[in-house]
């Protein structure tokens, strides 16, 4: 039988109360991702003061590199997650590896933050806060690619862009209420407050919803059916040329996001640690630029809904290119709350729209045998690669050289492999009359 005859049989025809997307479904899918998302972007948020509790050592720089070093452990795990959890979502269903992923993340939330300081308990401290980040790691590589699968294949096909963008619209929402969070804290805490517990606050307020996760995640409908699994367990997926080709593109596309998502959220460090301004003016900062980056991941849904996946990857990255080393150039000159904020906020509004046609693309062009594992698998490893070293590299290179620019130069470098990677990708989107195929 022929791969493409495989692919048709494989592919769904979904029961018509999956033809559309509930909003309870939508938010089942999503909650975890914010949770997850909300979590990781916190410790990176508050990594100064994690470090403190944590790490102490001879000199404040020592002490961040080694809360770094930690925060990137997490990512050792994540490729070992996605093909562990990708391959049951193939084989058992997106529902059960998306409840297996929450309830790891919701254990290691929790042992993170209840984990006594180095002072308290010695090097027993750092050990857990190590394996909490080794089992966040598994848990959200293994999130991912059932998520996005999930959400493509529970809508229509005339708004899968939509749907799909609220992968990484989910991922902002959890960024942005970490940020809000680390704002109110720093605003209504003193100094020596906000750094022996403010961050252990920040991190039990999203462990609060983690109830309303399990009880929305237990409820929602299948689109892996059971025939569908049984398929796919008895004739399981194999990788052609074609499938290995859309993992090497979007391996590069996914380290280019990676790295501009992990520059942009280590700005809260950034604005401290280098650039010497307030904590609230450095929380706003992110909070504002990432609420222009949950507007954009939606609005690039429904773009590339409209007007195909491809020029709705292309023409936006191009723009952030040409916008990157002005906006850090201001940055670094002026020094100024309005640079930070409108700058930054411009620069992430113009970069996400881009991703969320592309998280659309990379989906509809995998067969549905493989699509969980090969979209989790490659999510993980550039995320692995990339993610997990950004912020150290980018700390170590502003300590070696004194510029404030390096965060721009490693954002051009990585949006430019991006582009190119974008610029081969096919077009997925279904024939209709308002776009054709490229």
């Amino acid at each position: 039988m022929s791969r493409q005859s495989t692919r048709e049989r494989l592919e769904p025809v979904l029961d018509p109360a999956h033809q559309r997307l509930t909003s309870h479904a939508l938010l089942g899918a999503t909650i975890g991702n914010i949770l997850e998302f909300y979590d990781f972007g916190t410790y990176s948020f508050f990594a100064i003061q994690i470090g403190q509790a944590f790490f102490p050592a001879t000199d404040s720089f020592a002490s961040l590199m080694l809360s770094l070093a930690t925060f990137g452990t997490g990512f050792l795990t994540r490729p070992i997650g996605a093909i562990v959890l990708g391959s049951y979502s193939d084989r058992a269903g997106r529902r059960p590896a998306m409840t297996a992923s929450f309830t790891m993340m919701s254990v290691a939330v929790l042992l993170l933050a209840m984990t006594p300081s180095y002072e308290t308990i010695g090097v027993a401290a750092p050990s857990l806060v190590v394996f909490a980040r080794l089992l966040q790691g598994f848990a959200l590589g293994g999130e991912v690619g059932p998520t996005t699968a999930y959400l493509m294949e529970a809508a229509p096909a005339d708004a899968r862009g939509l749907a799909v963008s609220f992968q990484p619209a989910s991922q902002q929402i959890a960024a942005t209420a970490g940020a809000l969070a680390g704002e109110i804290l720093s605003l209504t805490m003193t100094t020596e407050a906000l750094n022996a517990y403010g961050w252990r606050i920040a991190l039990l307020l999203g462990a609060a919803t983690l109830p309303f996760g399990f009880w929305l995640r237990s409820v929602l409908p299948e689109t892996l059916h059971r025939s569908e699994a049984n398929v796919l367990v008895t004739q399981p997926g194999r990788q052609s040329d074609s499938d290995r080709r859309i993992m090497s593109l979007g391996f590069v596309i996914l380290a280019s996001c990676t790295i501009s998502t992990y520059v942009t959220g280590y700005m809260t460090t950034y604005a401290i640690n280098t650039l010497h301004v307030s904590a609230p003016v450095a929380f706003g900062t992110t909070l504002i630029s990432n609420t222009a980056g949950i507007a954009a991941a939606l609005l690039g849904g429904v773009l590339a809904d409209c007007a195909g996946r491809r020029r709705i990857m292309i023409w936006p990255q191009v723009i952030a290119l040409l916008m990157t080393y002005p906006v850090f150039l201001w940055i670094a000159e002026s020094r100024s709350a309005f640079a930070l904020i409108g700058g930054l906020g411009a620069l992430t509004l113009i970069g996400t729209i881009p991703y969320s046609a592309f998280y659309v693309s990379m989906a509809e062009a995998l067969p549905r045998n493989i699509r969980g594992r090969a979209f989790a698998t490659t999510y993980a490893l550039a995320i692995a690669v990339f993610g997990g070293t950004a912020q150290a590299i980018v700390t170590w290179l502003i300590h070696l050289t004194g510029s404030a620019l390096v965060p721009a130069w490693y954002m051009l470098f990585a949006g430019t492999a991006g582009l190119l990677a974008m610029l081969m990708m096919p077009e997925t989107a279904p024939l209709t009359p308002n776009h054709r195929r490229r």
